[in-house]
Protein backbone atom coordinates (compact mmCIF):
# COMPACT_ATOMS: atom_id res chain seq x y z
CA UNK A 1 0.00 0.00 0.00
CA UNK A 2 1.12 3.55 -0.74
CA UNK A 3 0.21 6.83 0.92
CA UNK A 4 -2.95 8.41 -0.43
CA UNK A 5 -4.18 11.98 -0.60
CA UNK A 6 -7.91 11.81 0.15
CA UNK A 7 -10.09 14.87 -0.36
CA UNK A 8 -13.07 14.73 2.02
CA UNK A 9 -14.95 17.58 0.33
CA UNK A 10 -15.82 17.48 -3.37
CA UNK A 11 -18.95 18.42 -5.32
CA UNK A 12 -20.37 17.59 -8.74
CA UNK A 13 -20.60 21.18 -9.98
CA UNK A 14 -20.17 20.61 -13.72
CA UNK A 15 -23.66 19.39 -14.55
CA UNK A 16 -24.86 19.75 -18.16
CA UNK A 17 -27.53 22.23 -19.21
CA UNK A 18 -30.25 19.55 -19.39
CA UNK A 19 -29.66 18.72 -15.73
CA UNK A 20 -30.26 22.32 -14.69
CA UNK A 21 -33.25 22.58 -17.01
CA UNK A 22 -34.87 19.59 -15.30
CA UNK A 23 -34.43 21.21 -11.92
CA UNK A 24 -35.93 24.48 -13.16
CA UNK A 25 -38.92 22.51 -14.43
CA UNK A 26 -39.34 20.91 -11.02
CA UNK A 27 -39.33 24.34 -9.40
CA UNK A 28 -41.84 25.62 -11.97
CA UNK A 29 -44.19 22.80 -10.98
CA UNK A 30 -43.82 23.58 -7.27
CA UNK A 31 -44.50 27.26 -7.96
CA UNK A 32 -47.61 26.46 -10.02
CA UNK A 33 -46.07 27.58 -13.31
CA UNK A 34 -46.29 24.06 -14.79
CA UNK A 35 -49.16 21.58 -14.67
CA UNK A 36 -47.12 18.41 -14.32
CA UNK A 37 -43.78 17.22 -13.05
CA UNK A 38 -41.05 16.86 -15.68
CA UNK A 39 -39.36 13.62 -16.64
CA UNK A 40 -35.62 13.24 -17.10
CA UNK A 41 -33.63 10.19 -18.02
CA UNK A 42 -30.37 11.44 -16.57
CA UNK A 43 -26.98 12.15 -18.09
CA UNK A 44 -25.81 9.53 -20.64
CA UNK A 45 -22.77 7.56 -19.48
CA UNK A 46 -20.55 8.82 -22.29
CA UNK A 47 -21.37 12.43 -21.49
CA UNK A 48 -20.95 11.91 -17.76
CA UNK A 49 -17.59 10.22 -18.32
CA UNK A 50 -16.42 13.11 -20.49
CA UNK A 51 -17.59 15.78 -18.03
CA UNK A 52 -15.74 14.19 -15.12
CA UNK A 53 -12.60 13.46 -17.15
CA UNK A 54 -12.43 17.06 -18.36
CA UNK A 55 -13.00 18.58 -14.94
CA UNK A 56 -12.78 16.78 -11.60
CA UNK A 57 -10.50 13.99 -12.81
CA UNK A 58 -8.20 16.44 -14.59
CA UNK A 59 -7.92 18.63 -11.50
CA UNK A 60 -7.22 15.61 -9.31
CA UNK A 61 -4.26 14.71 -11.52
CA UNK A 62 -2.97 18.27 -11.73
CA UNK A 63 -3.05 18.76 -7.96
CA UNK A 64 -1.82 15.36 -6.89
CA UNK A 65 -4.86 13.98 -5.09
CA UNK A 66 -5.97 10.38 -5.32
CA UNK A 67 -9.53 10.01 -4.01
CA UNK A 68 -12.35 12.54 -3.62
CA UNK A 69 -15.46 12.09 -1.48
CA UNK A 70 -17.95 13.48 -4.00
CA UNK A 71 -21.42 14.83 -3.28
CA UNK A 72 -24.00 16.78 -5.28
CA UNK A 73 -23.67 20.55 -5.65
CA UNK A 74 -24.34 21.87 -2.15
CA UNK A 75 -25.97 25.13 -3.21
CA UNK A 76 -28.27 23.13 -5.47
CA UNK A 77 -29.72 20.86 -2.79
CA UNK A 78 -32.60 23.32 -2.50
CA UNK A 79 -33.97 22.23 0.87
CA UNK A 80 -35.97 25.44 1.15
CA UNK A 81 -38.38 23.92 -1.43
CA UNK A 82 -40.99 22.49 0.91
CA UNK A 83 -42.60 19.95 -1.44
CA UNK A 84 -41.23 16.77 0.12
CA UNK A 85 -42.04 14.65 -2.94
CA UNK A 86 -40.08 16.91 -5.27
CA UNK A 87 -37.24 17.26 -2.77
CA UNK A 88 -37.02 13.48 -2.43
CA UNK A 89 -37.04 12.94 -6.20
CA UNK A 90 -34.32 15.56 -6.61
CA UNK A 91 -32.17 13.95 -3.92
CA UNK A 92 -32.54 10.54 -5.54
CA UNK A 93 -31.54 11.84 -8.97
CA UNK A 94 -28.61 13.76 -7.49
CA UNK A 95 -27.38 10.76 -5.52
CA UNK A 96 -27.89 8.34 -8.40
CA UNK A 97 -25.71 10.60 -10.53
CA UNK A 98 -22.96 10.54 -7.90
CA UNK A 99 -23.25 6.75 -7.70
CA UNK A 100 -22.79 6.49 -11.46
CA UNK A 101 -19.68 8.70 -11.32
CA UNK A 102 -18.24 6.46 -8.62
CA UNK A 103 -18.99 3.39 -10.76
CA UNK A 104 -17.34 4.95 -13.81
CA UNK A 105 -14.25 6.02 -11.80
CA UNK A 106 -14.06 3.66 -8.81
CA UNK A 107 -10.42 4.46 -8.02
CA UNK A 108 -11.01 8.20 -7.91
CA UNK A 109 -14.41 8.92 -6.34
CA UNK A 110 -16.56 7.70 -3.49
CA UNK A 111 -20.02 9.03 -2.69
CA UNK A 112 -21.44 11.33 -0.05
CA UNK A 113 -25.19 11.71 -0.35
CA UNK A 114 -27.67 14.57 -0.37
CA UNK A 115 -30.59 14.15 2.02
CA UNK A 116 -34.20 15.14 1.18
CA UNK A 117 -34.53 17.60 4.04
CA UNK A 118 -37.16 20.32 4.41
CA UNK A 119 -37.75 22.66 7.34
CA UNK A 120 -39.29 20.73 10.23
CA UNK A 121 -40.16 17.98 7.78
CA UNK A 122 -40.60 14.26 8.22
CA UNK A 123 -37.23 12.61 8.87
CA UNK A 124 -38.54 9.26 7.60
CA UNK A 125 -37.69 9.97 3.92
CA UNK A 126 -34.33 11.40 5.01
CA UNK A 127 -33.38 8.20 6.79
CA UNK A 128 -34.75 6.06 3.95
CA UNK A 129 -32.54 7.87 1.43
CA UNK A 130 -29.57 7.58 3.76
CA UNK A 131 -30.09 3.82 4.00
CA UNK A 132 -30.57 3.53 0.23
CA UNK A 133 -27.28 5.32 -0.36
CA UNK A 134 -25.43 3.18 2.17
CA UNK A 135 -26.59 0.12 0.23
CA UNK A 136 -25.24 1.77 -2.94
CA UNK A 137 -21.77 2.17 -1.41
CA UNK A 138 -21.84 5.76 -0.17
CA UNK A 139 -19.50 6.51 2.73
CA UNK A 140 -20.89 9.79 4.13
CA UNK A 141 -23.68 12.34 3.82
CA UNK A 142 -24.19 16.08 3.80
CA UNK A 143 -26.45 17.27 6.61
CA UNK A 144 -28.12 20.67 6.42
CA UNK A 145 -28.59 22.35 9.83
CA UNK A 146 -30.86 24.99 8.24
CA UNK A 147 -33.06 23.58 5.46
CA UNK A 148 -34.91 26.91 5.24
CA UNK A 149 -32.12 28.64 3.35
CA UNK A 150 -31.42 31.23 6.00
CA UNK A 151 -34.46 31.57 8.25
CA UNK A 152 -33.07 29.11 10.84
CA UNK A 153 -36.56 27.91 11.73
CA UNK A 154 -35.62 24.28 12.44
CA UNK A 155 -34.64 23.07 15.93
CA UNK A 156 -30.93 23.23 16.78
CA UNK A 157 -28.88 20.15 16.03
CA UNK A 158 -28.89 19.16 19.69
CA UNK A 159 -32.70 19.15 19.93
CA UNK A 160 -34.42 15.79 20.36
CA UNK A 161 -36.27 16.43 17.08
CA UNK A 162 -33.13 15.24 15.28
CA UNK A 163 -32.84 12.07 17.37
CA UNK A 164 -33.96 9.55 14.70
CA UNK A 165 -31.32 10.81 12.30
CA UNK A 166 -28.52 10.67 14.89
CA UNK A 167 -29.56 7.12 15.73
CA UNK A 168 -29.42 6.17 12.05
CA UNK A 169 -26.03 7.80 11.47
CA UNK A 170 -24.60 6.09 14.52
CA UNK A 171 -26.03 2.70 13.55
CA UNK A 172 -24.83 2.99 9.94
CA UNK A 173 -21.40 4.37 10.89
CA UNK A 174 -21.92 7.27 8.51
CA UNK A 175 -20.17 10.57 9.23
CA UNK A 176 -22.03 13.71 8.24
CA UNK A 177 -20.59 16.92 6.82
CA UNK A 178 -22.52 19.91 8.13
CA UNK A 179 -23.40 21.81 4.94
CA UNK A 180 -26.16 24.28 4.19
CA UNK A 181 -27.53 24.81 0.69
CA UNK A 182 -28.29 28.07 -1.14
CA UNK A 183 -29.11 31.30 0.64
CA UNK A 184 -32.63 32.60 0.02
CA UNK A 185 -31.70 36.18 0.94
CA UNK A 186 -30.06 38.56 -1.54
CA UNK A 187 -28.38 40.17 1.48
CA UNK A 188 -26.50 36.96 2.33
CA UNK A 189 -24.07 35.59 -0.27
CA UNK A 190 -24.24 31.81 -0.42
CA UNK A 191 -20.58 30.79 -0.44
CA UNK A 192 -19.01 33.90 1.05
CA UNK A 193 -21.38 34.51 3.94
CA UNK A 194 -24.04 31.83 4.46
CA UNK A 195 -21.71 28.82 4.37
CA UNK A 196 -19.22 30.30 6.81
CA UNK A 197 -21.89 31.64 9.15
CA UNK A 198 -23.68 28.28 9.16
CA UNK A 199 -20.47 26.44 10.04
CA UNK A 200 -20.01 28.74 13.02
CA UNK A 201 -23.66 28.52 14.11
CA UNK A 202 -23.62 24.72 13.96
CA UNK A 203 -20.49 24.55 16.12
CA UNK A 204 -22.08 26.82 18.72
CA UNK A 205 -25.23 24.70 18.75
CA UNK A 206 -23.10 21.63 19.45
CA UNK A 207 -21.21 23.49 22.18
CA UNK A 208 -24.46 24.39 23.94
CA UNK A 209 -25.88 20.87 23.90
CA UNK A 210 -25.08 17.31 24.89
CA UNK A 211 -25.42 15.49 21.56
CA UNK A 212 -22.27 13.43 21.91
CA UNK A 213 -23.09 12.29 25.41
CA UNK A 214 -26.24 10.77 23.93
CA UNK A 215 -24.60 9.60 20.69
CA UNK A 216 -20.86 9.07 21.16
CA UNK A 217 -20.62 7.32 17.78
CA UNK A 218 -21.78 10.30 15.71
CA UNK A 219 -19.00 11.97 13.69
CA UNK A 220 -19.53 15.45 12.22
CA UNK A 221 -17.28 17.40 9.86
CA UNK A 222 -17.55 21.18 9.85
CA UNK A 223 -16.26 22.33 6.46
CA UNK A 224 -14.56 25.48 5.19
CA UNK A 225 -12.01 25.28 7.97
CA UNK A 226 -14.76 25.59 10.58
CA UNK A 227 -15.99 29.03 9.54
CA UNK A 228 -15.05 31.44 12.32
CA UNK A 229 -14.38 28.71 14.88
CA UNK A 230 -10.55 28.39 14.79
CA UNK A 231 -10.10 32.14 14.48
CA UNK A 232 -12.22 32.74 17.60
CA UNK A 233 -11.16 29.63 19.52
CA UNK A 234 -10.66 31.59 22.72
CA UNK A 235 -14.23 32.85 22.55
CA UNK A 236 -15.60 29.32 22.25
CA UNK A 237 -13.39 28.00 25.03
CA UNK A 238 -14.61 30.82 27.23
CA UNK A 239 -18.25 30.24 26.34
CA UNK A 240 -17.86 26.56 27.18
CA UNK A 241 -16.63 27.54 30.64
CA UNK A 242 -19.42 30.09 31.08
CA UNK A 243 -22.03 27.49 30.13
CA UNK A 244 -20.60 24.91 32.52
CA UNK A 245 -19.46 22.61 29.72
CA UNK A 246 -16.33 20.44 29.79
CA UNK A 247 -13.21 21.54 27.96
CA UNK A 248 -13.77 21.49 24.21
CA UNK A 249 -11.26 18.67 23.77
CA UNK A 250 -13.54 16.44 25.83
CA UNK A 251 -16.91 17.99 24.96
CA UNK A 252 -16.67 18.19 21.15
CA UNK A 253 -13.33 17.25 19.64
CA UNK A 254 -13.80 13.51 19.97
CA UNK A 255 -16.67 13.86 17.50
CA UNK A 256 -16.18 17.10 15.50
CA UNK A 257 -13.65 17.52 12.72
CA UNK A 258 -12.63 20.35 10.39
CA UNK A 259 -11.55 20.32 6.75
CA UNK A 260 -8.84 22.38 5.06
CA UNK A 261 -11.07 24.35 2.67
CA UNK A 262 -9.29 27.55 3.62
CA UNK A 263 -7.90 29.42 0.66
CA UNK A 264 -4.70 31.07 1.83
CA UNK A 265 -1.52 30.00 3.62
CA UNK A 266 -1.99 32.06 6.83
CA UNK A 267 -5.50 30.64 7.26
CA UNK A 268 -4.28 27.05 6.98
CA UNK A 269 -1.46 27.72 9.40
CA UNK A 270 -3.88 29.23 11.91
CA UNK A 271 -6.10 26.14 11.59
CA UNK A 272 -3.08 23.88 12.15
CA UNK A 273 -1.92 25.97 15.10
CA UNK A 274 -5.28 26.00 16.91
CA UNK A 275 -6.99 22.67 16.15
CA UNK A 276 -5.40 19.37 17.07
CA UNK A 277 -3.95 17.73 13.96
CA UNK A 278 -6.01 14.59 14.61
CA UNK A 279 -9.18 16.65 14.01
CA UNK A 280 -8.18 18.03 10.60
CA UNK A 281 -9.16 16.36 7.31
CA UNK A 282 -7.82 17.38 3.92
CA UNK A 283 -10.48 19.00 1.73
CA UNK A 284 -10.57 21.34 -1.25
CA UNK A 285 -14.24 21.66 -2.39
CA UNK A 286 -13.23 20.23 -5.78
CA UNK A 287 -14.74 21.98 -7.79
CA UNK A 288 -16.40 24.54 -5.64
CA UNK A 289 -16.60 27.98 -4.19
CA UNK A 290 -13.66 29.89 -5.71
CA UNK A 291 -12.65 29.05 -9.27
CA UNK A 292 -9.88 31.59 -9.76
CA UNK A 293 -6.12 31.90 -9.53
CA UNK A 294 -4.58 33.86 -6.68
CA UNK A 295 -2.57 36.70 -8.26
CA UNK A 296 -0.20 36.62 -5.28
CA UNK A 297 0.84 33.00 -5.94
CA UNK A 298 -0.22 32.21 -9.51
CA UNK A 299 -2.01 29.08 -8.31
CA UNK A 300 -5.75 28.39 -7.81
CA UNK A 301 -7.14 29.55 -4.49
CA UNK A 302 -8.71 26.11 -3.94
CA UNK A 303 -5.52 24.12 -4.54
CA UNK A 304 -5.38 23.45 -0.83
CA UNK A 305 -2.78 20.69 -1.05
CA UNK A 306 -0.16 23.36 -1.71
CA UNK A 307 -0.91 25.00 1.62
CA UNK A 308 -0.54 21.74 3.52
CA UNK A 309 2.69 20.92 1.69
CA UNK A 310 4.09 24.34 2.58
CA UNK A 311 3.12 24.21 6.26
CA UNK A 312 6.24 22.37 7.43
CA UNK A 313 4.43 19.37 8.87
CA UNK A 314 6.32 16.26 9.87
CA UNK A 315 5.55 13.00 8.07
CA UNK A 316 3.22 11.77 10.80
CA UNK A 317 0.97 14.83 10.75
CA UNK A 318 1.08 15.11 6.98
CA UNK A 319 -0.09 11.50 6.55
CA UNK A 320 -2.76 11.97 9.19
CA UNK A 321 -4.28 15.00 7.46
CA UNK A 322 -4.06 13.58 3.96
CA UNK A 323 -5.21 10.04 4.74
CA UNK A 324 -5.14 8.65 8.26
CA UNK A 325 -7.71 10.91 9.89
CA UNK A 326 -10.35 10.49 7.23
CA UNK A 327 -9.94 6.72 7.19
CA UNK A 328 -10.53 6.74 10.95
CA UNK A 329 -13.54 9.08 10.78
CA UNK A 330 -15.08 7.45 7.67
CA UNK A 331 -15.05 3.70 8.44
CA UNK A 332 -16.94 2.78 5.26
CA UNK A 333 -14.35 4.61 3.19
CA UNK A 334 -11.55 2.78 4.98
CA UNK A 335 -13.24 -0.56 4.31
CA UNK A 336 -13.73 0.27 0.63
CA UNK A 337 -10.12 1.33 0.16
CA UNK A 338 -8.95 -1.77 1.97
CA UNK A 339 -10.89 -4.00 -0.43
CA UNK A 340 -9.13 -2.14 -3.27
CA UNK A 341 -5.75 -2.94 -1.72
CA UNK A 342 -5.09 0.65 -0.75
Amino acid sequence: MTDLVIDCHGHFTTEPAEYHAFRRSQLDYVAGRAESLPEYGGIPDDELRRIIADNQLRVQAERGTDVTVLSPRASGMGHHVTDLGVTTEWARLSNDTIARICTLFPQNFVGACQLPQISNGDLGPVIAELERCVAAGFVACNLNPDPSGGRWDSPPLTDLWWEPLWEALEHLQMPAMIHVSGSCSPAVHTTGAYYLAADTIAFMQLLQGDLFERHPGVRLIIPHGGGAVPYHWGRFRGLALALGKPALSDHLLRNVFFDTCVYHQPGIELLLGVIDRSNILFGSELLGAVNADDPATGYPFDDTRRYIDAAGLDDHDRRAIFEGNIRRVYPRLDALLTTQGR
